[in-house]
C-alpha cells in the first residue's frame, strides 16, 4: 500500500542517498561518504525549519520517492498578491518505481500545501526527463522571470 507523509529526522539517511543518486556525476568533487555526511546534516537541520518541507512516498514501509519544497516569503505588499512562492526541488522516485504515478502523488501533496499557504506561484528547474511530468501538472516556461547564472561554479 502507498502512503505519503512528511519526512522526519529518521528518514534523512535514505533521503541523502536518494539525493546522491539523483545528482551524482562522473565529475563529482566530493566523495560519496563526505557528501552523505554533509547532506544528512543539512537535511536534518532543514526539516526543523518552517520554510522547508519534504514529502516521501512509501510502499510497504519502503521509501520510494521524495519531493522537497521551500516556502519563500516575499516582502509585504499592499495588494492581493500572495506574499509567498514555492520552490520545488529534489523530486526523486527510485528508477524501478517510476511510471506508477508516484511523482504525481508527491506533486499533488505539495500543491495542497501550497493552496493552504496561499502560494500563488510554484517554480522549479526540470530535467529533460522530468519535463513531461511537470507539463502534465500545468507547469510551463514563462516569459516574465529572469535568470542570471553566475560563472563562479
Amino acid at each position: 500500500m502507498q502512503n505519503i507523509r512528511l519526512a522526519t529526522e529518521a528518514d534523512v539517511a535514505i533521503l541523502s542517498q536518494m539525493r546522491f543518486a539523483l545528482r551524482t556525476k562522473p565529475e563529482n568533487v566530493e566523495t560519496e561518504k563526505a557528501f552523505l555526511e554533509r547532506c544528512t546534516e543539512w537535511m536534518r537541520n532543514h526539516l526543523e525549519n518552517d520554510s522547508w518541507r519534504c514529502w516521501i512516498v512509501e510502499e510497504d514501509d519502503a521509501i520510494m520517492g521524495a519531493l522537497w519544497l521551500q516556502l519563500v516569503e516575499k516582502i509585504p505588499n499592499p495588494t492581493s498578491e500572495s506574499e509567498f512562492f514555492a520552490y520545488i526541488t529534489n523530486v526523486f522516485v527510485k528508477e524501478w518505481a517510476r511510471g506508477k504515478g508516484l511523482g504525481s502523488k508527491l506533486l499533488s501533496e505539495a500543491f495542497a500545501f501550497c493552496e493552504q499557504q496561499k502560494v500563488e506561484t510554484v517554480i522549479l528547474w526540470p530535467t529533460e526527463k522530468s519535463r513531461p511530468l511537470y507539463e502534465r501538472h500545468g507547469f510551463a516556461v514563462r516569459s516574465d522571470v529572469f535568470e542570471l547564472i553566475l560563472g563562479n561554479h
